[in-house]
């Protein structure tokens, strides 16, 4: 049956498609608990992990629809389960949002994760054994940048590049120093600590002049590209990795963005080669998202996490804090609380306690293992999700301070400016089940 004939009134709709919390609660009302105690966390307090964000109620319907029955390997056309015309029309509508979102020949919206993504692409591009350059982990590269606990280290030969000691800025001429010393297969640029927009433009030159491939891991800044806040990569990188959260607001999983030459390359390293069915309902949310991002709203939300980014590093400066590369690009935000006699993971917790949520990370030529890190991250996405502006910001860095030095009331003010710009107003019931 086409889907425009198929009928639906509004009791339908919530009860078939969207996700019937009262059924939760009333099957396994433990688990609704801890749902509803969940919600209240993430509403109650401020939180700025950089990688995290608030999806919007159209995401998460898709993410809790019938599409979650479907196994569907393989790709629209070529399934190897029968029953795949409806979910092959929603892969092709993501696939479709995203290149026209992205400006890119082609699209794999199957990756279950970022990793996932920079593992076919790595699976598309290189064998075992060949040499990759890469940002190093210490520098802010990811572990999929060649850590020795994760594949990516384990499979392949990586050479780390960093940033000058002086200006917390990527070396552009060590990384071509490194490129001619060592010829590498791949160069990957792209990190999770690095608040400044990659020089795609030099990646390429560099990646052109010893043969390599140029691999974009854009898992923070995609969402920032789709806004037209932040520089695209697929115009210079032979692959773009990108996750579907984060800024971008999607649910949680991958994306590879390619050109047409190497479109079968990268669909073979996805499906079969490192994943096997596709999470149709994820891929459902995903091309809800892309058509979010693809409207003024979300343009004007991306400029908006980039100007209270910058907003909130100015106000942690002044709280003391100092900030690495002096400022950012980006929704990103490294610190050192080193100046205030704390370490990464005292700060943290300090934080926690006054309901400010944020993550420690490595910084560049900081202080060396075992001794913890003095750094801290922060974004500005989910927050602005939330609405909140510059003003705003100002009081969370007040707060941040506050939460560092112990002083009293910096979580009542954090619960209470959080309650002001509740993410999901209306979504779910407010009280847990009794």
């Amino acid at each position: 049956m086409p889907v425009s004939d198929v009928e639906t009134d509004a009791e339908t709709t919530r009860t078939q498609w969207g996700p019937d919390f009262d059924a939760l609660r009333r099957q396994d009302p433990e688990l609704a608990g801890l749902l509803l105690a969940e919600l209240s966390r993430q509403s109650g307090g401020l939180q700025l992990i950089a990688a995290e964000n608030f999806t919007s109620p159209a995401v998460l319907a898709a993410l809790g629809s019938p599409l979650a029955n479907k196994y569907a390997e393989g790709y629209p056309g070529a399934r190897h389960h029968g029953g795949c015309e409806l979910v092959d029309l929603a892969e092709r509508l993501a696939a479709e949002r995203a290149t026209a979102l992205f400006g890119a020949e082609h699209a794999n919206v199957q990756p279950h994760s970022g990793s996932s993504a920079v593992l076919a692409a790595y699976a598309a591009l290189l064998r075992p054994g060949d040499t990759v350059l890469a940002m190093a982990l210490p520098q802010g590269g990811h572990l999929t940048h060649g850590s020795p606990s994760n594949f990516s280290g384990r499979w392949f030969d990586f050479v780390g590049y960093g940033v000058h000691p002086g200006t917390g800025l990527i070396d552009y001429d060590r990384v071509r120093a490194l490129a001619h010393e060592h010829r590498p297969k791949a160069i990957v640029c792209g990190s999770i600590s690095y608040p400044r927009h990659p020089d795609y433009a030099a990646f390429r030159e560099i990646a052109d002049d010893v043969g390599a491939y140029l691999i974009a891991d854009a898992a923070h800044p995609i969402g920032l590209v789709a806004g037209g806040a932040a520089p695209n990569p697929v115009p210079y990188a032979d692959v773009v990795c990108a996750t579907t959260h984060k800024v971008l607001r999607g649910p949680r999983g991958g994306l590879i963005l390619c050109g047409a030459d190497l479109a079968e390359r990268v669909d073979r390293a996805v499906f079969p080669f490192t994943q096997g069915g596709a999470q149709m309902h994820t891929i459902a949310a995903k091309a809800v998202a892309f058509a979010e991002a693809a409207t003024p709203a979300f343009a004007a939300y991306a400029h908006q996490v980039v100007a209270n980014a910058r907003a909130l590093a100015e106000g942690l400066e002044a709280e003391g804090l100092a900030i690495t590369t002096g400022g950012t690009d980006t929704h990103l935000i490294t610190a050192d609380v080193a100046p205030l006699d704390l370490d990464g993971r005292t700060a943290r917790g300090r934080c926690a306690a006054a309901r400010v949520v944020l993550d420690t990370c490595c910084l560049p030529y900081g202080v060396a293992p075992p001794a913890p890190t003095t750094g801290i991250r922060l974004g500005s996405a989910a927050v602005t999700t939330q609405g909140m502006g510059e003003t705003e910001m100002a009081r969370i860095a007040a707060l941040v301070g506050a939460a560092l030095r112990q002083e009293p009331g910096a979580g009542a003010g954090a619960g209470e400016l959080a309650g002001s710009f509740p993410p999901y107003p209306a979504a779910y019931p407010a009280e847990p089940p009794g």
